[in-house]
């Protein structure tokens, strides 16, 4: 098992308690660099418009907020079924 699919098992058991540098390194992985990182936010591009966005930022004590955490596993689910894996 990769790294990047032991973060996503541990995003998928407990949302609430994932690292900000641990959900970024999986947006990169899927959805290449964020094209914003100017403010609090990183924003990442998804091949399709509209939502799930990919819109992550931290929390006041550097994790990742868990609704963001929801949102990077729908995204990853929704572009795996366009791939057909």
């Amino acid at each position: 098992m990769s790294k990047i699919e032991k973060i996503i098992k541990s995003m998928e058991n407990a949302p609430q308690n994932v690292r900000f540098s641990d959900l970024e390194k999986v947006c990169v992985h899927y959805f290449g660099e964020a094209r914003s990182k100017g403010t609090s936010h990183h924003v990442y591009k998804t091949p399709w418009q509209g939502d799930p966005r990919v819109n992550i930022q931290k929390d006041k004590s550097g994790k990742a907020k868990a609704y963001q955490v929801k949102q990077v596993l729908a995204a990853i689910k929704k572009l795996k079924e366009e791939q057909g894996e």
